[in-house]
């Protein structure tokens, strides 16, 4: 690296945050427990929603991972973090990978994921869901981690000064890059989509 000139990019310093679950609605058990091993892709996908900050204010992403492969089976972008959001992301996953019956679904307590409209979709696809406990990011930590890697890797080394510019960058990023061309230490130093492919 230092003969090429090259300098890795450091994250921005972590700070622990927590969803607000105090909420009336149904909450699921835990059935992931911090194991987060996968046999096969579509067995587990994690589930959660970041900020990204642009000069016409928030932009809302929701985002939907495969456990096995790592690789980013949903997503959706908001300028606001309603249950439709999620629900966008949601049914991007489904339509996409057609998943069988039993698929664990897991996230944080937050109330777009405990909401009646959430939940009957995950029901009609016959996808299981589990939560994270109370206020614990270690519970989801594969998502925290692709996140953390999504700011460091683009987001924090620029500034947008709209939500459509952020729109754009982060579906370059997503689809373009993160998917199929970024290695990942989790599954062997290859990408996403090769990881998917040896499994088929």
């Amino acid at each position: 690296m230092r003969q090429h000139g090259i300098q890795a990019r450091a994250p921005r310093r972590y700070r622990v945050c927590t969803t607000d679950s105090r909420h009336p609605l149904p909450v699921a058990e835990n059935l992931l427990d911090q194991n987060f091993d996968a046999d096969r892709p579509d067995q587990v996908w994690l589930a959660d929603i970041t900020y990204i900050p642009t000069g016409e204010g928030w932009l809302y992403l929701s985002v939907i991972l495969d456990l096995f492969t790592r690789k980013v089976v949903g997503w959706a972008m908001r300028d606001h973090m309603r249950a439709e959001l999620t629900i966008a992301a949601l049914t991007m996953a489904i339509q996409r990978r057609r998943p069988g019956a039993g698929l664990i679904h897991h996230s944080d307590r937050g109330s777009q994921y405990a909401a009646g409209d959430y939940r009957d979709m995950l029901k009609a696809a016959a996808i299981v869901q589990s939560m994270s406990r109370k206020g614990n990011c270690w519970d989801n930590a594969p998502m925290e981690s692709f996140f953390g890697t999504l700011k460091t890797e683009l987001v924090h080394h620029g500034e947008y000064p709209n939500r459509d510019a952020a729109r754009r960058d982060l579906f370059a990023y997503v689809e373009g890059y993160y998917n199929r061309q970024r290695r990942h230490s989790a599954i062997g130093y290859i990408t996403p989509e090769q990881a998917e492919a040896k499994a088929a």
